[in-house]
């Protein structure tokens, strides 16, 4: 059991860091060619923070744990909007003013409705997968026209204000962007052999592991640039990062856990978590569409949040407790 914890502890420390290295290295390869603010906090920012759900839900999938990739996807949208999200507002209130956000909004309530109608027959298989692969790859094209049309958008100029001017030759960028998606690799994989190693030690489902422990170890990198961008006042990179990895998560990371192994859907997963995630994104909607004006999240809003995280969290211990999914 001491392995296992070890891996699982070893494993959240590397892909952390291993994440961070593969965002400055694609923050600087996509500056020196040349795109635009807007375009890198959409796509690579958005990809980056996401990279650690995408790689160990792969190798979840891949590995003969297709559960432990679905309850890290779905965990970590949850833990996303209720953890960071409410955190981050507690820290300073969050105010959204770009269009580009504000679209995005109900894109991603309708990537969340979509994958929840694939699921009504219990089982994401490879056909849903496509589905949801072909979606992300036509949101991603959009990004790009969006990112193109509007170069000038609040949320752009807020990227531009937080990025740093690469430093060194184009070489460098690539090695550390290469190292950074090694490690990546290396880390998630001690991560889910932990993981998996725990649950059967435990008796818990890979389920229950993923919501929980995997869930919030892999949404450490957007816990921390949004606490960062927060602190320096670029709200809306916070409530960027969690709208772009929550979208990378429902489409790309579901669909790349499906299409490597059909994902079978317990009964718990349609009455618990997939509501909870509705219930959140909904909420995110909501708070950050500002139908009589601009987007915001206050304290007391953030405090709710947070308290919808520990109910849920205190859930899933309860069902951890009793043996069930």
């Amino acid at each position: 059991m001491i392995m296992p914890v070890v891996a699982i502890l070893g494993g959240l420390v590397a892909l952390v860091w291993s994440a961070g290295l593969f965002i400055d290295g694609a923050k600087s390869v996509a500056q020196r060619f040349g795109m635009s603010p807007l375009l890198i906090g959409m796509l690579v920012i958005g990809f980056g923070t996401s990279a650690p759900e995408m790689v160990v839900s792969g190798l979840s999938a891949a590995q003969g744990n297709p559960g432990l990739a679905l309850g890290n996807a779905f965990g970590s949208n949850i833990t996303n909007i209720a953890l960071i999200l409410g955190l981050t507002a507690m820290i300073r209130p969050l105010g959204v003013q770009s269009a580009v956000l504000r679209k995005e909004l109900p894109i991603l309530a309708g990537a969340t409705a979509l994958v929840a109608v694939l699921m009504l027959d219990r089982i994401i298989g490879f056909y849903d997968s496509v589905a949801l692969l072909a979606v992300f790859v036509g949101l991603t094209c959009w990004s790009v026209y969006e990112g193109r049309k509007h170069a000038r958008d609040s949320f752009g100029k807020s990227v531009d204000h937080s990025l740093n001017k690469p430093e060194g030759p184009m070489a460098k960028a690539v090695a550390v962007l290469i190292i950074g998606l090694t490690l990546l690799v290396l880390s998630s994989q001690a991560l889910v052999w932990g993981a998996v190693q725990v649950a059967e030690n435990l008796g818990v489902s890979d389920v229950i592991i993923g919501l929980t422990v995997v869930a919030v170890g892999t949404s450490l990198p957007e816990l921390a640039s949004s606490i960062i961008a927060a602190r320096k006042g670029d709200h809306e990179i916070a409530f960027g990062n969690v709208i772009g990895s929550n979208l990378f998560n429902t489409l790309a990371v579901t669909g790349i856990a499906g299409s490597i192994q059909s994902i079978s859907v317990d009964q718990m997963v349609l009455v618990r978590d997939l509501p909870v995630m509705g219930f959140l994104t909904l909420a995110l909607f909501g708070l950050g569409f500002g139908f009589r004006g601009m987007g915001r999240i206050n304290r007391y809003e953030g405090a709710f949040l947070l308290i919808c995280f520990v109910a849920y969290t205190g859930v899933l211990l309860e069902s951890a407790l009793d043996g069930t999914v």
